[in-house]
């Protein structure tokens, strides 16, 4: 099913300078219907914070390649938890250096706000997600 009038905030993470991953999400994410703004890569909390503030998006998509998608994850989530009332937050990509999925640091990430962590590469799982949370918000 194609969403509409999903306003989507796209965004790498402070310390990731890759765009590629960023570019292929905002390209995959318009393909579902939703209309992305791409913040671009290493964007710090403050800078998504004041994002979200002022353009109050639908969803906020973060993604990491460079490794350190965990450490800069969290914090970006913690800052918009802190800054106020914000749509939900999703992470995936690279989130560690091993390049394996962490389930102590999935936990983390949920319980401090995210409401998805996906996996490198899993856009199945992403799209899922996302037929989910907006066919359920449509219906409500």
């Amino acid at each position: 099913m194609r969403r509409r009038n999903v306003q989507t905030l796209l965004t790498g993470t402070a310390s990731d300078s890759h765009t590629w991953n960023l570019v292929y999400l905002q390209l995959f994410l318009e393909e579902l219907g939703h209309q992305v703004r791409n913040l671009g890569p290493c964007v710090t909390d403050e800078q998504l914070t004041a994002a979200c503030a002022a353009e109050r998006p639908d969803l906020v998509v973060i993604s990491s390649v460079n490794g350190h998608g965990y450490r800069d994850g969290l914090n970006a989530v913690r800052a918009l938890r802190a800054a106020g009332p914000h749509p939900p937050v999703v992470i995936g990509g690279k989130l560690g250096v091993a390049g394996q999925a962490d389930p102590e640091r999935r936990r983390r990430l949920l319980d401090a706000g995210c409401a998805a962590v996906f996996d490198d590469g899993d856009t199945a799982a992403l799209r899922s997600w996302l037929d989910e949370a907006f066919d359920r918000r449509a219906a409500a």
